[in-house]
């Protein structure tokens, strides 16, 4: 065998290792995610009404707009702070 013939084999075999680890590492980490997103339950958000000056907007206004915001944003939406004008 030559020289050239060596380095092919090598890098043959090299080249098939990595992609059989590398799709090992990706099966492994596809079902740890089945795993955990079966197993584990996710937490609900918990909603909270803003307690700034509650006396200035009527409590009716603000749980329409959480509510709306909720809505709009798909839960992911969070009212920080409302001004009046």
């Amino acid at each position: 065998m030559t020289n050239l013939q060596i380095a092919l084999e090598l890098l043959c075999v090299g080249m098939v290792t990595v992609f059989i680890i590398l799709c090992m590492v990706v099966l492994i980490g596809n079902c740890v995610v089945l795993f955990v997103n079966r197993f584990v339950p996710a937490e609900a958000p918990k909603v909270k009404v803003p307690r700034k000056r509650t006396s200035e907007i009527n409590q009716k206004k603000i749980a329409a707009i959480v509510s709306a915001v909720n809505t709009i944003t798909g839960g992911k939406g969070h009212v920080v702070k409302i001004e009046r004008r």
